[in-house]
């Protein structure tokens, strides 16, 4: 596993579930074409995975 991933928004959680709307804000995801970085851990794998199809990550 790397040591951090880099989580860009890529598509609009407007219409999405409310439930994955909540995870984009907890990823500190506020706009399109943010980015964050956040550590490599099961808990952040965890959120990623619930919203891959509005997210693009890269391992650095």
């Amino acid at each position: 596993m790397a040591d951090k991933l880099r989580i860009t928004l890529v598509k609009s959680p407007i219409g999405a579930v409310p439930k994955h709307k909540a995870t984009v804000e907890a990823l500190g995801l506020r706009k399109l074409n943010k980015t964050v970085e956040m550590p490599d851990n099961d808990a952040v794998r965890g959120m990623i995975w619930h919203v891959r199809h509005l997210v693009k990550v890269e391992e650095i």
